[in-house]
């Protein structure tokens, strides 16, 4: 299952994959378990970046000025990926910009294979499963959480582990969602979406 992986993940002025726009980039190509290639970069940004947005990544406006425009940095991202399978944590948030982003753009979207790492944590885990929070319960170092690098190497040391304790190739194509709050607006076609509950430890725990 990691044979041929890019792990990746976008930092965006906002939560809406048809509204906002990806503002940094990070995907690393993985071959046979082993990190052989990377990509990140910040992109341009028109406009006032939201006060949250900078809160939650540190980045401001003013650090997007020298970034990749949009379009160079989605052709190079889309070169970069090939048919590898593509892994994220939350995997329907960043496979939700990169759909509209390539369909934006060049008119068309993707159709790689993927695992979503959140889905994996949640059926196998008790809440919280944020990739912090999964990173720190596995023992993985995650210095600078919220930069699309950083958060990218982490989702990776967690896939491995989460690999090795059980293998993730059912895992495949399933896209996990919290059940109360609805399915996301937009899935691949050959997805399977699955509604799913946070389990939590118990109270006496």
């Amino acid at each position: 299952m990691l044979n041929n992986i890019t792990v990746f993940d976008f930092e965006t002025s906002g939560l809406s994959a048809e509204n906002d726009r990806v503002i940094e980039v990070a995907a690393i190509r993985c071959i046979n378990g082993e990190i052989v290639s990377s990509f990140s970069t910040l992109i341009k940004f028109e406009g006032d970046l939201p006060a949250k947005i900078t809160e939650i990544t540190g980045l401001t406006a003013a650090d997007l000025v020298g970034g990749f425009d949009e379009d160079p940095a989605f052709r190079i991202l889309n070169r970069f990926i090939g048919d590898s399978t593509l892994v994220a944590h939350n995997a329907g948030f960043d496979l939700g910009f990169l759909h509209n982003g390539l369909m934006r753009l060049a008119g068309r979207t993707f159709s790689n294979p993927f695992i979503d790492t959140l889905t994996i944590c949640r059926d196998r885990y008790t809440f919280p499963h944020k990739l912090e929070s999964m990173c720190s319960r596995m023992g993985i170092t995650l210095t600078g959480a919220h930069r699309a690098l950083n958060d990218v190497i982490g989702c990776w040391e967690l896939l491995k582990k989460l690999h090795a304790e059980e293998p993730v190739d059912r895992y495949l194509n399933q896209m996990g969602y919290m059940r109360k709050y609805g399915p996301p607006k937009w899935v691949p076609a050959y997805a399977t979406v699955i509604g799913q509950d946070n389990m939590y430890e118990p109270r006496n725990a």
